[in-house]
């Protein structure tokens, strides 16, 4: 049996996205498409939370402002919702953040939604010019710092447990694997 989820026929618009408001899921828009994911699991929230509290004190100590699971308009009609970013001052009341105002997007790799992380939004993000990808795998703890390179991202570092991740841009931090991943 197949249940729609939005009563809706053909491509969808940006305006149309807009307009779903808050949702129980995680819903994205790519290229006229939807991408609905279930709320994540407790221990993707606590990953999310433990880095975000890192990253935030970073942030403000040099005029930037950390968001979590915001739309960030890539271009019209891509608006993923990262599970962090990183990103100059914006008007907070706005529906999106715009991708120029992202200095640092991270992702936590959720097992079965690896392919989207590591491939599509991957791809997309660096096509929109955001310097500074940072990956969290859930199952292993891993740290993957991406930097943007032309038009792809390099693998900048990787960090396993034990590890230390020292992030120099576009803030300063220091994080431990093992701090996020119980």
């Amino acid at each position: 049996m197949t249940v729609a989820v939005f009563d809706h026929e053909g491509p969808w618009t940006e305006e149309e996205y807009l307009a779903l408001g808050e949702t129980s899921q995680r819903v994205e828009l790519f290229d006229g498409s939807l991408h609905v994911t279930p709320a994540p699991t407790p221990r993707h929230q606590r990953i999310s939370r433990k880095l975000g509290n890192i990253l935030e004190t970073a942030a403000e100590s040099v005029g930037l402002e950390l968001l979590e699971a915001v739309n960030v308009r890539l271009r019209p009609g891509r608006v993923p919702v990262p599970d962090l970013v990183v990103t100059a001052p914006v008007d907070l009341d706005d529906p999106y953040i715009e991708a120029a105002d992202v200095r640092l997007v991270c992702e936590i790799i959720s097992p079965g939604n690896a392919a989207t992380d590591n491939v599509l939004k991957m791809h997309y993000y660096a096509a929109a010019g955001i310097e500074w990808y940072l990956l969290v795998e859930q199952t292993t703890g891993t740290l993957r710092l991406y930097q943007k390179r032309g038009r792809h991202y390099v693998e900048h570092q990787a960090v396993k447990r034990g590890g230390v991740l020292n992030l120099s841009a576009p803030v300063r931090a220091t994080i431990h694997p093992e701090d996020l991943v119980p």
